[in-house]
């Protein structure tokens, strides 16, 4: 009996002390001593895993005699068993020199990865990094001999290090017993990795027996915690109150931002072009019109833009008139620019995956590197679960090593945006230029899911940068999850401007064609305020910049931020007026004021309004006003550019369905566009007209 009290004492005596929990760190290297991110390291037996950071390093609690197992495509496996004193465990792995060697970047940093030719389904965590590219480069090197050979024959004239995948190719996704249609597939990519219990990977030949020939290019199996998940479009814009009229006895003043952001009109072409439905909100008609270029006649004074203001008829209303502002920025040809300090911030989260986000968006920032010039310099910084430099700050002459970056970026977890603005703001502050040009420029989908995320813990952050001289540029890719409300929140309080790039032709204008202006700002904080004379104007209604609208009193107040103006941009509003005398179904009969002197002196009777301008100089903090007055006496042409911005604005209200606009046939709309094209050298305008009669078949 005493004998086995004694055994039973010694056994539960030695299962508490292996069921005793440490908490375990360490690094894992490569056999040079350099540090492996992205090392899935797990409990073996166990669904217990975790990573190495950027530098490496992981930490995990396990039980004294559990296993751990660290696993590195590329690379041989190790485990190592826990004892009572394993409270820091380094691993060096080595190379599997039987694999076949690819260069890859992701956020975790550069690696090399080796595709094993055995591999068949691997089970992962949520935590782990799976991407299209990488299933096809695993799927591709697994094969037959005979494909293999193929392949060979295929490459024969590539270096070995670069194989090609057909990024087209993709595999089927199945979510929670779902299959995923193609255009979905970006959606998917973005699940936060946090609401994902497992993935799996089948391996072309198990998933075609499975699922059929829609699993040709195999298949990746993901469960969430919830089993339900539900594909939807996510996504995102900020609501847009459209602008009513106002009296101009009672609110003589308009206030308001400018806006040279141009994302709106090539994010609806995008969706034109694919048949999608236009969301309301999707539609800001500021960034519409100012898509194009207007025959604005260059500044000759010591101001940096040129005011440009008229009046013609509403087309879409006979009883009330549209008034144009416009500005035009001076053109800095590209070598007078000052030095350019630059940080491409890019995103490599796994909703980057699709052909329309990182592969564009490589292409596109090449159009920008072959512009830049010795005394330019670039880094790069990529972010996905982390934040890390794989270029540090490069001379614009040696293009080709950064353009050798730029192909090694991969797609692949999870989005801390906050943490990769945080990291290139850094960057730039430490190279900064006095003097230069010293700009951020981010380029993603908006899906920010990790740390900071919202859009006012965006704003925030952003806001505290922004005076470090730092400008920041927001270039949005994709669709499917796009955020356009946080790229624009961004944009606009980082002193700097958004655009939207769906094609090569896209990145071409923003990078190539507009170089200048996208990059090189040459006033800051503009601000327009015009006060319209009521012995001539009884109403009016700013078409659209809702979301650019400011109080009277932040004219005047240099601590209010506002839009930045580039070089040779365009800046263009239009009022819809109503006359005095005028009976209009938009405006309601008011009592007269008391206290409030509504008659204007008599001798401003041949003013229709003054409009003022604030701006101050990129490196200013103490603005400079200019004022401008539009006579009713002045001949005043109906210029084809006014008509043309008409046009467009008479679209924009269409797809939003202006309350103010009773005419909505589009072949009136499309009738004045192509009345009004003029010099259309780079067809964007004839463009234009082809999107409308595509819409008109939708």
């Amino acid at each position: 009996m005493r004998l086995s009290y004694f055994l039973f004492i010694i056994l539960l005596t030695t299962g508490t002390v292996n069921a005793q929990q440490i908490s375990i760190q360490g690094t894992v290297t490569d056999n040079m001593g350099l540090p492996l991110p992205g090392v899935n390291v797990l409990i073996k037996n166990s669904i217990v895993d975790t990573q190495t950071d950027f530098e490496g390093n992981y930490s995990i609690s396990a039980n004294i005699g559990d296993v751990l197992w660290f696993l590195y495509v590329g690379y041989t496996s190790q485990e190592v068993t826990i004892q009572s004193n394993s409270k820091i465990i380094n691993v060096s792995l080595e190379p599997d020199t039987s694999e076949l060697e690819e260069v890859v970047v992701t956020a975790m940093g550069i690696k090399r990865e080796k595709k094993a030719l055995g591999y068949a389904v691997s089970k992962v965590s949520s935590s782990a990094l799976i991407t299209t590219r990488s299933y096809q480069r695993v799927s591709r090197l697994e094969g037959r001999k005979s494909r293999r050979k193929r392949s060979k024959e295929k490459h024969s004239n590539k270096n070995m290090n670069q194989i090609n995948i057909d990024v087209t190719q993709e595999p089927l996704y199945i979510v929670d017993g779902i299959s995923v249609d193609a255009k979905d597939v970006a959606i998917v990519k973005a699940i936060n990795p946090n609401k994902i219990s497992k993935k799996e990977i089948l391996k072309e030949r198990k998933a075609k027996r499975i699922y059929g020939n829609k699993a040709k290019y195999g298949c990746i199996v993901i469960t969430t915690k919830s089993g339900n998940y539900t594909v939807k479009d996510d996504e995102s814009y900020k609501e847009i109150v459209e602008n009513d009229f106002k009296r101009v006895h009672t609110a003589p003043l308009s206030t308001f931002s400018i806006d040279v952001d141009k994302a709106s009109y090539s994010n609806i072409r995008r969706m034109i072009n694919n048949g999608d439905k236009i969301p309301a909100d999707a539609v800001k008609i500021e960034e519409m019109i100012n898509y194009f270029d207007y025959a604005y006649k260059q500044p000759t004074g010591k101001h940096p833009f040129a005011i440009h203001t008229g009046y013609v008829a509403t087309p879409w209303n006979k009883k009330t008139q549209l008034v144009k502002i416009g500005l035009k920025g001076k053109e800095v040809p590209n070598d007078k620019i000052p030095p350019s300090n630059l940080v491409f911030l890019i995103d490599v989260s796994g909703s980057m995956g699709n052909h329309n986000k990182l592969p564009l968006l490589k292409k596109a920032f090449k159009l920008l590197v072959n512009q830049l010039r010795e005394k330019d310099k670039i880094s790069i910084v990529v972010y996905a679960g982390a934040a890390g430099v794989v270029l540090e700050s490069t001379s614009g002459a040696n293009k080709q090593k950064i353009n050798e970056a730029l192909q090694r970026l991969e797609a692949g977890g999870s989005t801390a945006g906050g943490e990769g603005i945080e990291l290139a703001y850094q960057i730039a502050k430490k190279n900064f230029i006095k003097n230069g040009n010293n700009r951020v420029i981010l380029a993603t989908d908006g899906d920010f899911n990790v740390g900071m995320s919202s859009d006012n813990d965006m704003k925030k952050l952003i806001k505290e940068k922004r005076n470090s001289g730092v400008f920041l540029t927001c270039l949005g890719f994709g669709m499917g999850n796009y955020k356009d409300s946080k790229l624009e929140i961004l944009a606009d309080t980082g002193n700097g401007n958004h655009a939207y790039i769906d094609t090569m032709q896209e990145a071409q204008r923003i990078l190539g064609k507009e170089f200048g202006g996208t990059l090189y700002t040459i006033a800051k904080d503009v601000k327009i305020q015009v006060e319209f004379n009521p012995k001539k104007v009884q109403a009016y209604r700013l078409i659209g910049y809702e979301n650019r609208l400011l109080e009277d009193q932040d004219f005047v107040d240099d601590t209010k931020d506002a839009g930045e103006l580039g070089s040779g941009h365009t800046v263009t509003a239009l009022y819809e007026i109503i006359p005095v005398g005028v009976k209009s179904e938009y405006i309601n009969d008011t009592s007269n004021l008391k206290y409030t002197n509504t008659i204007s002196d008599k001798k401003y009777n041949d003013e229709l309004l003054t409009v003022k301008f604030r701006y101050k100089k990129p490196q200013g903090h103490k603005s400079i006003e200019m004022t401008h007055i539009l006579n009713t006496n002045d001949v005043i042409i109906a210029s084809q550019d006014l008509n043309f911005a008409a046009s467009v604005a008479w679209f924009a209200m269409k797809l939003r369905d202006s309350k103010y606009v009773k005419n909505k046939k589009l072949d009136a709309i499309i009738s004045l566009a192509q009345s009004s094209k003029g010099k259309d050298d780079q067809g964007y305008r004839s463009e234009f007209i082809r999107l409308m009669n595509s819409y008109q078949g939708l």
